[in-house]
């Protein structure tokens, strides 16, 4: 059975373990990294990854490898301290490569 992680700020992470995702806190990029590249080594069982914004920006070449796969589906969410504009600039990205234009 697929799971669903989180990576990000303790104080962002914790609400969504309430919800059944796997939390992984972590307190910078260095510790992101090492997190994500855990995740989604081969074999890994999660299909969907979170990851607070503030995060993405130390991840961004890890990131951009997934960009065009199913599995697992990197999605970015605001921090606590409210949204940088990256997850939203990243749907708008991939709603375009989709549908062959920007319909947002």
């Amino acid at each position: 059975m697929y799971k669903i992680a989180v990576i990000g700020g303790r104080e962002t992470v914790m609400g969504f373990k309430a919800l059944g995702l796997v939390a992984f806190p972590v307190s910078d990029g260095e510790e992101a990294l090492a997190t994500f590249k855990k995740l989604t080594k081969v074999g890994s069982d999660y299909a969907v990854i979170y990851i607070e914004e503030g995060l993405s920006i130390a991840l961004s070449a890890e990131i951009d490898k997934f960009k065009n796969s199913i599995s697992p589906t990197i999605i970015l969410i605001p921090g606590r301290e409210g949204s940088l504009g990256l997850g939203q600039s990243a749907l708008k990205s991939a709603v375009e490569r989709a549908v062959g234009s920007d319909i947002l």
